[in-house]
């Protein structure tokens, strides 16, 4: 399968429509971190958090949250 046409989360769409951010229940969108690797952010504009993928599995736990900076 060709890179450019592989999605940074391999989840099913029904999957990844339910994800949450477990902090304020907002919407996740697809991003990258500061250091190139895929993250999911959170569109909270109060408190904007970034969950990172590791191994194309969301790790979404608070404690793994990193803020967004605007």
């Amino acid at each position: 399968m060709d890179d450019e046409t592989t999605p940074a989360h391999p989840l099913e769409q029904w999957a990844r429509d339910l994800l949450r951010c477990p902090v304020t229940g907002a919407t996740l969108v697809d991003g990258v971190g500061p250091d190139g690797t895929p993250e999911l952010v959170s569109t909270d504009p109060e408190n904007p958090l970034a969950y990172p993928v590791r191994d194309g599995i969301p790790v979404l736990l608070a404690d793994e949250a990193r803020t967004v900076s605007a």
